[in-house]
């Protein structure tokens, strides 16, 4: 019954977000209501909510997205100069999954992962 998930992240500054999401990691907007922002990326949503308070070192907002090209994605991102999280090289983890981590302008964690067969 359930079809699809669509994470909401908070946002200190819609133009930063913007810049980080569209010009760097090559999202799309969907739709811009001033304080609620949705962006796409292929078949994934993420939508972002106006938090000006937020304190990016007490943000403890992630999201897990899995892909079928994980190398293409990390050398892809490595070639546009995005900071791969220091804690989240690309390896190979025990519970069967490629992943690789970076932090957006929030600090909002995005694992990007690929199930190995």
């Amino acid at each position: 019954m359930l079809t699809d998930i669509n994470p909401k992240l908070p946002m200190r500054d819609k133009i930063a977000t913007k810049e980080f999401y569209i010009n760097k990691l090559e999202f799309s907007e969907i739709s811009d209501y001033g304080d609620y922002l949705l962006l796409r990326k292929d078949n994934i949503e993420i939508h972002f909510f106006e938090f000006k308070d937020l304190d990016p070192n007490k943000n403890y907002g992630q999201v897990y997205i899995r892909t079928n090209e994980i190398d293409k994605l990390h050398q892809t991102l490595l070639e546009n100069k995005i900071a791969i999280h220091p804690n989240g090289q690309l390896e190979t983890k025990p519970w069967g999954q490629k992943e690789f981590a970076l932090l957006d302008p929030d600090n909002n964690l995005l694992t990007f992962g690929q199930t190995l067969k």
